[in-house]
């Protein structure tokens, strides 16, 4: 039986919210860490990291929705406290 992966906990045991980003900026934060845009088919723009072999699709929208990114994160096994330092 697999265990679900732990969530990121703020102050007092709170998940951390992922932050209100266009896909864009999404997508610069992933190019640091060896993602490179593969191709865009409407307004979704596919990544692609070869080191891992993991393909994100993102939205290319003016802000995407918190939990769509956070599933974006987790696709990337990443936690959403190493992708807010991708920001910085």
């Amino acid at each position: 039986m697999t265990r679900a992966p732990k969530r990121d906990k703020g102050r007092l045991g709170n998940p951390i919210k992922p932050p209100l980003l266009s896909g864009k900026k999404i997508v610069k934060a992933f190019e640091k860490i060896g993602y490179y845009r593969v191709s865009q088919k409407g307004s979704h723009i596919k990544i692609h990291n070869d080191t891992r072999q993991i393909t994100l699709i993102i939205p290319d929208h003016k802000e995407v929705d918190r939990w769509t990114l956070r599933g974006i994160i987790r696709d990337a096994e990443l936690t959403v406290e190493k992708f807010n330092n991708l920001l910085k």
